[in-house]
């Protein structure tokens, strides 16, 4: 009988906030848009066999803690330490993930260059 090693991934695309990080001044006074992307791995097994919203890992909580970061009352300078920090605190959150991807996209980039937005990407493993 072969036996499978099963992943589960949650992705949740395309959150929108408004935000003032940055290290522009303006970025701080008048903010922007970003996006963020979250993408978690796991096993669930369980919550596949019981159908049941306590044995998964619930997006809306992961969103409740993508939002504390984005509308912090301190601003982050850089979109990198955001994208860490976001995922960081899902890891320590949700034991069961094994791996966390966070993009955040800067939507309104003060520099004089047309562009869709700057995107910082960081992954996260559980090691054992």
């Amino acid at each position: 009988m072969t036996r499978y090693h099963r992943t589960t991934t949650l992705s949740i695309v395309n959150a929108e906030y408004f935000g003032y990080h940055g290290v522009r001044p303006e970025e701080h006074s008048l903010g922007g848009r970003y996006q963020v992307d979250v993408d978690i791995t796991y096993n669930a097994s369980q919550a596949v066999m019981s159908d049941d919203l306590s044995d998964t890992i619930n997006y809306e909580e992961v969103l409740f803690s993508v939002r504390e970061h984005m509308q912090s009352d301190e601003p982050y300078d850089l979109i990198e330490t955001l994208a860490f920090d976001i995922a960081s605190a899902i890891m320590d959150t949700f034991d069961q993930a094994v791996q966390v991807t966070v993009r955040v996209r800067k939507l309104s980039v003060p520099i004089q260059q047309v562009l869709d937005y700057v995107q910082a990407e960081t992954t996260l493993h559980r090691t054992a």
